[in-house]
């Protein structure tokens, strides 16, 4: 499953994650910070969707009442 998504309130613009049997295969991201982001992303391949999003939803950026890795938690709840 190919899940595209548009971040909301923060610099990354979109998002494609791979992802099969649950678990996170590759996550493409344009715009951001990155080497945070493809660190991330690095560090997300092979984990399960169920266990990403427990770890990344509601983490904030700064000021920001969301942040890459909980707007990337809200696009893997599509694959579930």
């Amino acid at each position: 499953m190919t899940i595209q998504y548009n971040p909301r309130g923060t610099c990354s613009r979109h998002f494609q994650i791979e992802v099969e049997e649950g678990v996170i295969q590759s996550i493409q991201v344009e715009g951001g910070c990155d080497g945070n982001l493809k660190g991330l992303s690095s560090l997300l391949k092979g984990m399960a969707v169920e266990e990403a999003i427990q770890r990344m939803e509601g983490i904030r950026c700064g000021g920001k009442q969301t942040s890459c890795p909980d707007q990337m938690a809200q696009a893997l709840k599509e694959a579930l």
